[in-house]
This record gives C-alpha cells, structure tokens and sequence, in this order.
C-alpha cells in the first residue's frame, strides 16, 4: 500500500496494529516526494532525519504495546509558514531564507505527539499573500491535475502535495481562503476552522484577526482524524479557545453524518457571480445529488457580498503591514548593508520582500498612515461587522450555506500574475469567512469537460465545525468521485 493513496486511518491502523512499521511507511513516502515532487515542486524542502526519529518512536511504542496515537506513522506535509524546531521556515521568502526556528508551532506539536510523521515543508504564495503559488521566491507550484495550470494559493504546495499522492495529509493557513481555494482546484477536501478553534501559535502571522491554521485531505474521514488532534485551547495563544466539543468530535461527526433532513441555503449571489458555467453546473448537480438524499435546499442571500474583496483587502493588508514591520535586517532573517538603521531596514526589505508582499504593505500602511485611517481602515472594520451580521441572519434556519468555493476552475500558471485585480477576485467567495470568523469547507463536488475539479464550499456558524464535517462526508458519499488525477 502507497503511503501517497492510501488514506491516512488506514495507514494508522496498519501501523497501530504492527501490520507495517512507520519506517516503511516512511521509506516510501520519501521515494515518492523524490520521484514525484520535481514535476509538481509542492515542497520547498524535506526533512528525513526529523521524519526518521518520529518512525522509529513510533515503532517503538507499538513493539512495547503502547498506541503511539491516531494518526501513528501518517506521513504529513507542514506549510512553509509554520514553525518547525531545527527545520528552516522560509514563507517562501528570501528575507527569510536560513532562518531555523527554535520551537515548533502548536499545531505540529500536537501532529506529530498524535504519532504523524513531519515529512516536509510545502511551497507558498510569498508570506501566503497570493491566491496562485506563483508569488514564491523559489518559483511555483504545478497542480497535480495539470502541471500548466495553478494549484491555488496561497497554500498551494499543501494540496498539491496531497491531491498528487505524495503525502495523505498536509496542514495549511487560511487568511482569506488559502485553504480552501487551492484544495478546491487541486480536487481535495480543505477545512478553515472557527477562529479560535486551532492554535495560531507558531504560525508566521499575515492578518492575525483573520488567519487560521487547519488540514488538507484527499477524503473528510481523513481530515477529521487530524482536526481531532488540531483543535482545542493552547494557553500560550491569547486567540485561542475550547470549543464545547466532545473528543474526536470530528470522525463522529464524519462517521455518522447524514444529509437527509439537513437544510442547505444556496447562497444566490454566489451563482450569480461564478464565472465559469461547468463550475456553476457542477455545483448545482451536487445540489441535486444532495436532495435525492433527503437534503432541503432553499435559496437565501448574503446582501453584504460585494463588501468583502474591499473590506478584506484594506484589513488584511493593514494588519500585514504591521506585522512585517519586524523584518528590519536586525532581528533575524536576511541583512542588507546599510550606513544607519533606516537604510539597513529599506534596503533589507527592497532586496528580501517580492512585488506581491511589497505591494500589500505599501496598500496596508496608506490604509493605516494619518489622514486615511477612518476612510479605509474604520470603514473596513464598519463593512467586517455588517458581513459577520448578513452571515448570521443567512445562516439562521439552514445546517450550512453553500455556494463554489472558487469562481472558476484551476487556471493556467501566469495568466492573471500581472492583474492583481484579477487574482483578487477570485477569493470573493472565501475571503468573507475570514472576516467573519466562521468555520467552512471545501469538498470536491464535480469536473469541468478538460478534467478539472470543482470545489463546493460549505459555511456553518460559529462553533459548527463537526457539523460541517458530517455534512460533507455524507455528501462525499453521495457524489462518489475518484479523487486520482492523472500522473503529472
């Protein structure tokens, strides 16, 4: 069995029973990511000894008879954007290339104490500002599904990684959709859990009231095994919370989910706006998919949805102006020479930072600059507060609103890099979560006629996390699809 396909329980219960050693399972994994990856390039580097240390405790415990955990011996790929102890964490950015953090972020500690295998670090959008994978300093990522077409940013590498076969599981963050956008156009299940669900601690911040670390998947059981071992309280992250869940909240859910009686709001301006028809149809086959189940469908409104590219854009690209600010040449990272403090700082951050991140913390710190404070970024924060309301009033009497996660299916590598626009737009279905704080999903729902996959997104309320998860994995049952592109 490919530790690439097979899924991450059956992989975990082979090795929790002493069926297969985590070394082997790990031995192939490492020969398909050095087979596989230079065609996709979904890593920026792996990372065997970290990998090979974690198999051979994990071998241990089960030949001492102790269970090494849920997720024993599962290879799993971390976001370049999270910290790993005694592994470089680069965001993808020269202006960190070199840097070895001394700690692990919670959400790898919490993998890897579950029993998953640390097996590499993935490619993304420069500092994850960026909806393709292109803004990379290393260059980009190739979805598995086909290599001229982008995987969706900016957790790219994560669902490439995943959707090509090379690892069951990835971890990736989410500040207006980089979970869920690139699981959607690589054809796997991506989840952006409740703000405060997931700790962030660790995680290189970009817009710290927006961004939330969770799991890539190629199938929902999958991905509520590693949601169980992700979610709770971590003390140490002040945006942190303990959900009122029961343990392994999310394989219950995933195990016993049904469609029949759920109600589903149709988010009308969603439709309206998607601008490819074979993403439009696929979505409204996998509506009619779920009523044949028993599902309720009605169609409700999010009047606020024009607000949200506006208002996230100024937010987003304030709060990342503020946190780059740390990157002066002085601390940690990469140095220019410079006559005094001030010119070190701006020739560090001319030659380390690329256009896209450049343009952002300009756009942020205009926003934020004396003058222009309460027409952008006050206003932004008045648009936040009225999205999160039009959410809630949506939400009321429906278990999820549904709609595309994406306007459009993967596109081709460089067709929208010089229209950021363009780029832009295409998050107007995931960035309004973000602002709102509110769990959702994408599930693969269909193909466009070249072979491309679609991806449905589901959003619950606050706190609805598992219930999201038993509604998708009923609805994966129901639509049946092969998850298995072709090999790049």
């Amino acid at each position: 069995m490919s530790a690439g396909w097979a899924s991450a329980a059956d992989l975990a219960a082979l090795v929790r029973r002493g069926a297969r050693s985590a070394e082997a399972v790990l031995a192939d994994a490492l020969e398909r990511i050095a087979r596989e990856d230079p065609a996709l390039h979904a890593f920026l580097r792996t990372c065997p000894e970290r990998a090979e240390a974690a198999a051979r405790r994990v071998d241990a415990q089960v030949a001492a008879g102790e269970d090494p955990g849920p997720l024993a011996g599962v290879p799993i790929a971390i976001k370049d954007n999270l910290c790993t102890a005694g592994v470089e964490t680069t965001c993808a950015s020269k202006l960190l290339a070199g840097f070895v953090p001394p700690y692990d972020a919670e959400v790898v500690r919490r993998v890897e104490a579950a029993g998953a295998l640390v097996v590499g670090k993935t490619n993304l959008d420069e500092f994850s500002m960026g909806s393709s994978t292109e803004h990379s300093a290393w260059g980009p990522t190739k979805n598995p599904w086909d290599p001229t077409r982008a995987p969706g940013g900016s957790s790219g590498g994560s669902a490439a990684a995943v959707a090509g076969g090379l690892v069951p599981l990835a971890l990736g963050s989410d500040t207006g959709g980089s979970i869920r956008q690139p699981a959607a156009l690589c054809g796997c299940v991506g989840l952006k859990p409740t703000y405060g669900a997931v700790s962030r601690r660790g995680l290189v911040a970009f817009g710290s009231s927006l961004d939330q670390v969770g799991p890539f998947a190629r199938s929902v059981r999958d991905l509520a095994l590693v949601m169980d071992a992700l979610w709770g309280l971590d003390p140490a992250d002040m945006t942190s919370a303990q959900p009122a869940w029961p343990a392994e909240a999310f394989s219950a859910a995933a195990g016993g989910g049904s469609l029949e009686g759920a109600t589903l709001g149709v988010v009308r301006e969603y439709l309206e706006l998607t601008l490819d028809p074979e993403v439009r149809a696929a979505v409204e086959a996998a509506l009619e998919r779920a009523q044949a189940q028993g599902a309720r469908v009605r169609e409700v409104s999010l009047a606020q949805t024009a607000l949200a590219i506006p208002a996230y854009q100024v937010l987003a690209n304030a709060e990342a102006s503020t946190n780059l600010a740390r990157y002066d040449g002085v601390h940690y990272g990469a140095r220019a020479e410079g006559a005094d403090s001030e010119s070190l700082a701006a020739r560090t951050r001319a030659a380390g930072f690329g256009p896209e991140v450049r343009r952002r913390i300009l756009l942020g710190t205009f926003a934020l600059s004396s003058g222009h404070y309460d027409a952008y970024y006050l206003k932004a924060q008045r648009a936040r507060r009225v999205i999160r309301a039009d959410f809630l009033a949506a939400l009321a009497g429906v278990d999820a609103l549904v709609g595309p996660t994406s306007p459009v299916a993967a596109f081709p590598l460089g067709e929208k890099v010089a229209d950021p626009l363009a780029m832009y737009a295409l998050d107007v279905f995931t960035v309004s979560t973000n602002l709102a704080g509110l769990p959702a999903l994408s599930l693969p729902c269909g193909f466009t006629a070249a072979g491309l996959p679609v991806g449905l997104q589901l959003t619950g309320a606050p706190w609805s996390d598992p219930t999201l998860v038993g509604l998708a994995a009923a609805w994966e049952r129901a639509l049946g699809l092969d998850r298995k592109p072709r090999s790049p």
